[in-house]
């Protein structure tokens, strides 16, 4: 069984007492939000009631009419769900969004607290801008969820704690890896770049490392996401529909950029606005803002309709994307061609670190991959594939710069740890340390 960071924070918000809000986890599909919470309750309480919205929509009705805690209690124990003991039973409510009154609930089940609650799904914030009646501001803890990071794919291929543990501390002290350990690394950084993080494809590939099965796991995963599009996107579908298609396309491109008359021709941001919201509401990809100036805070830097697209799982992208690139990332062919790639997962793994993204692009003279806040300093992260890691004019020309005070760079390669002035190189896997 995969393990998953996700459970320590549930623990987290299950160790407040003597009471504490319902949990909310949220994420895109298929990124083991049921697995996780079963596996937790199992461990936490003596008893389960489980609903979920889209396998049982006939239990909707629970909700229909009065939701006052007494009222919802009375009605679950009518279901014949399971047993209910007070203080000792989880209620994990799943697919959430099938069921706006459900959410409003959470209030109301928290405040009679015979129940501890646990709700759970896809498309959030898509489905409660409209459809929610009352928010329950206040009376939920909210957990986002993603596809397995960098880290725990270490874990799901038998990496043991110490080696990760041992590779952390030549990060923090800016020490070379072992040799070994370093290859071994970057060839499972490889393949977690076409596997992927989605626990299914993961779980295939760890039982006999069959590119063409993760494919296929692939394929059904970016099909569901297409069917979420037609079922819930609603007027926007054929924009959203297009967007999504568009993405591998974009990232091909030199710069990146996401270009409007690249999905329709003549089409304005405006046009398409809503459908790249839905997008990153669905958790399916991030946007990557380009700012004006490398200068904390950089939201209030960013430009909003210039933007890299990013697509939140880089196996769903391999899968996506024209070409046999599996095969060509593993024969170690990471040069241009390939870049895209590369910046796709090392984006994915900043925002599973909990990092807004952008970059900066000055009219295509000076360009930086990414740019991040870390220790309230802002850290500029160049992202190189190839053999030419060293080459890195634009951020040389960053660092000089006098006016944004920057105190060092990083470059993410293929290379071991490594010195050069105010510049570090660190070896792509390490990115899950930042």
């Amino acid at each position: 069984m995969l393990k998953r960071k996700i459970e320590a924070e549930i623990k987290t918000w299950y160790d407040i007492k003597p009471k504490h809000n319902a949990l909310l986890v949220m994420g895109a599909r298929q990124v083991g939000k049921t697995f996780s919470i079963r596996r937790f309750a199992e461990k936490h309480y003596a008893s389960v009631i489980e609903i979920n919205f889209e396998r049982t929509p006939s239990l909707r009705s629970l909700f229909d009419g009065d939701l006052d805690g007494r009222t919802l209690y009375e009605r679950l124990s009518a279901a014949g769900l399971g047993t209910l003991i007070p203080g000792q039973t989880l209620l994990f409510l799943d697919e959430i969004q099938a069921c706006p009154r459900a959410r409003t609930a959470l209030k109301f089940l928290v405040e009679d607290g015979r129940l501890e609650v646990i709700a759970s799904g896809s498309l959030l914030g898509i489905h409660f801008k409209e459809d929610v009646p009352s928010h329950p501001v206040g009376y939920e803890h909210r957990l986002d969820m993603h596809s397995l990071d960098f880290e725990e794919f270490l874990w799901a291929m038998g990496i043991g704690e110490s080696t990760i543990e041992q590779v952390r501390i030549n990060f923090e002290n800016r020490t070379a890896v072992d040799s070994y350990i370093h290859k071994r690394l970057l060839e499972l950084f490889q393949r977690y770049m076409i596997v992927g993080g989605m626990p299914r494809v993961v779980d295939i590939y760890t039982k006999d490392q069959n590119i063409q099965d993760v494919i296929i796991e692939q394929r059904n995963i970016v099909g569901g996401y297409k069917d979420d599009i037609l079922k819930y996107a609603g007027n926007l579908q054929l924009e959203v529909a297009k967007v999504f298609d568009s993405i591998p396309d974009h990232l091909m491109e030199r710069n990146k950029r996401f270009i409007m008359a690249h999905v329709e021709k003549d089409a304005r941001f405006r046009d398409f606005k809503d459908a790249l919201a839905w997008l990153r509401s669905a958790r399916v990809a991030e946007f990557c803002f380009n700012v004006s100036a490398p200068i904390i805070p950089m939201g209030l830097n960013a430009k909003n309709n210039i933007f890299k697209f990013f697509m939140r799982d880089t196996g769903l992208l391999c899968q996506m994307s024209l070409g046999n690139v599996q095969q060509a990332i593993l024969a170690g062919d990471l040069e241009v061609n390939l870049g895209s790639i590369i910046e796709n997962a090392i984006a994915d793994l900043l925002v599973k670190r909990g990092y807004p993204l952008y970059y900066y692009d000055v009219k295509g003279r000076l360009e930086i991959d990414f740019l991040i806040t870390r220790d309230f300093k802002i850290l500029p992260i160049e992202v190189k594939g190839g053999k030419d890691f060293r080459n890195h004019n634009s951020l040389d020309r960053l660092l000089e710069n006098p006016v944004f005070s920057i105190d060092e760079g990083i470059v993410l390669c293929r290379g071991n740890v490594e010195q050069d002035g105010r510049v570090f190189y660190l070896p792509l896997y390490m990115v899950m340390f930042l």
